[in-house]
């Protein structure tokens, strides 16, 4: 098959391909507005008249076209592989992602990615190979795309755990001082961990968005143990795990909360000491490499460059 037939092949297919998915597409979008007729009709039909928002057009008809077509197409992802949706949930929580349907979102993002990715390789690197490109500037093309929509959304909910993570170990320990403060004072802990968000409102933002939550379901009723564990694992860190344990225990044996809570306290701020002082020690081992390829290269062309100069000069005279 020689270069002419092979684009004649490639361009019917990418013609087919094009055509399906525009296909797709009219076919998602006129089944979402046939579905919100019928959804206005009930409305009208239960309500006694016509829906308020009938006769308008909707706002953002196309995010929120591009939106279901991602959670379809998250959905059937989920349905593929319903064992990882439960661990997916924790670490979108964990990120910060606390709507129901996160999981489907970030599945149906991954999909489309890997649409995307596969249609950027056939739009730019296939000219490049019909026009006789060599060598591995197109299949390095290709992979970089691929390895952007495989990996680009794991890292990017990789990087916004961290950040989280960062965040909650560093504001623990202020939260365990508060706390210690407010039971001592004389709150019970339920009273002291509503005073303690406001108080960690500005300082830590995304930590007490999650001691809200948690408020709202103790006063909603559920059990302290199940509150605390459930922060836990919303946190995702060890500090708050062994938080969670120790109240648990403190309820069960009895003991006063107020001395359980200033002992766990005291132990906090001893990590967070040692963790400061870990990052100390370990500065000298960090600033070698910098040291080696940046500063000793400099050092040395300033120390021997004047010698060199001069025995050039001495052996040209001679």
């Amino acid at each position: 098959m020689n270069p002419q037939q092979l684009e004649s092949v490639i361009t019917i297919a990418g013609a087919v391909l094009a055509t399906c998915g525009l296909g797709g597409v009219a076919w998602l979008v006129a089944s979402e507005l046939r579905l919100r007729a019928l959804r206005r009709n009930r409305l009208a039909t239960v309500g006694g008249g016509p829906a308020p928002a009938a006769a308008a057009a909707p706002k953002g008809v196309v995010g929120e076209q591009l939106m279901t077509a991602v959670r379809r197409l998250g959905q059937q992802s989920a349905v593929r592989d319903p064992a990882k949706l439960s661990v997916l949930r924790t670490q979108l929580m964990q990120a910060g992602y606390l709507n129901r349907e996160a999981p489907v979102v970030f599945l149906g993002v991954k999909a489309a990615a890997m649409a995307a990715a596969t249609a950027l390789v056939v739009l730019v690197v296939m000219p490049l190979l019909l026009k006789g490109e060599s060598g591995m500037g197109p299949v390095s093309m290709a992979a970089a795309f691929t390895l952007a929509a495989l990996l680009g959304p794991e890292q990017v909910l990789k990087a916004r755990r961290q950040t989280r993570e960062r965040e909650y170990t560093e504001g623990f320990p202020d939260l365990l001082d508060l706390l210690v403060a407010s039971v001592e004072a004389g709150l019970s802990l339920d009273a002291a961990v509503s005073r303690v968000t406001e108080e960690l409102d500005r300082r830590y933002p995304n930590l007490t968005i999650h001691l809200r939550i948690l408020v709202l379901e103790l006063r909603a009723g559920r059990s302290r143990k199940e509150a605390w564990a459930s922060l836990a694992d919303r946190l995702g860190i060890d500090d708050a795990r062994s938080l969670a344990t120790m109240l648990r225990q403190s309820e069960e044996m009895g003991t006063s909360l107020g001395e359980t809570l200033s002992v766990f306290s005291q132990d906090m701020r001893a990590k967070r000491m040692l963790r400061a002082e870990e990052k100390a020690l370990a500065l000298s081992a960090k600033l070698t490499l910098p040291l080696i390829l940046f500063i000793f290269p400099c050092l040395l062309g300033a120390l021997m460059l004047p010698a060199a100069a001069r025995l050039m000069q001495i052996f040209g005279n001679g």
